[in-house]
């Protein structure tokens, strides 16, 4: 059976990349909440007929470049972030010769479950 993933976590390669998820993760939640403000500051200057195209257009697609490349930092490197909010990240794994996720949440100190491809949050075990 081939491979989804061309990268795959042991579990200590994945726990050292756990400061720069939680690091993203700040910075991606921080970066919606100033899109949200944003596109609703564009929304309202727009409703009202006003000139829209000036610091608020220039801030929101700032932000939305600064969104996309946080999210590249997971995409290069096959992190799934699956809940932002909550920070739900899964790490492609090999475990018994298949493939899995490694499962971690923010508020986790480690990465202590994992869960095949196919049964998500639902199907976590304990390492």
């Amino acid at each position: 059976m081939p491979l989804q993933f061309s990268t795959h976590y042991t579990r200590e390669q994945a726990r050292a990349l756990l400061p720069d998820v939680r690091s993203w993760l700040d910075s991606l939640n921080k970066c919606a909440d100033r899109i949200k403000a944003l596109d609703s500051k564009v929304g309202d200057l727009v409703e009202r007929g006003a000139d829209a195209g000036g610091r608020a257009v220039n801030d929101l697609i700032k932000s939305l470049v600064e969104w996309r490349t946080l999210l590249l930092q997971f995409h290069r490197r096959e992190i799934q972030l699956k809940d932002l909010r909550r920070g739900l990240v899964d790490f492609p794994s090999l475990r018994e010769g298949r493939e899995v996720f490694l499962c971690w949440e923010r508020e986790e100190d480690d990465i202590e479950f994992w869960h095949d491809l196919e049964t998500g949050y639902a199907g976590r075990e304990r390492l």
